[in-house]
């Protein structure tokens, strides 16, 4: 059974840091790429980040480059979010995802979805 399970989310100040973790299971974890999306309340789901699965290249949407930092423990099959300065508006239920391309930054091209996990940023 392929399994995708979020944690580390919770409540944090502004400018505050939180570390999420997406713990892999029932796949092969080197053959897919895993990316973050998040969704606000009444937005639609956004990609985040993605990690390759081919050599471990990092992509970010521009909203999040600088602050935010993907990577991941093959070892442990989990992909860590490392979220540095977060702002209210970064508020949102994150989600991990898996996908069969090398890099995929498009809903739509991920197979796996995990259950997410609350972030809430206080201002």
């Amino acid at each position: 059974e392929v399994q995708l399970v979020e944690s580390g989310g919770g409540l944090v100040q502004a400018g505050g840091s939180l570390r999420l973790s997406c713990a892999a299971s029932g796949f092969t974890f080197d053959d897919y790429a895993i990316g973050w999306f998040r969704q606000a309340p009444g937005k639609e789901r956004e990609w985040v980040s993605c990690i390759s699965s081919s050599d471990g290249s990092t992509y970010y949407a521009d909203s999040v480059e600088g602050g935010f930092t993907i990577y991941s423990d093959n070892a442990k099959n989990t992909v860590y979010l490392e979220m540095n300065s977060l702002k209210p508006e970064e508020t949102a239920v994150y989600y991990c995802a898996a996908s069969g391309e090398v890099v995929a930054a498009v809903f739509g091209e991920y197979d796996y979805w995990g259950q997410g996990t609350q972030v809430t940023v206080s201002s």
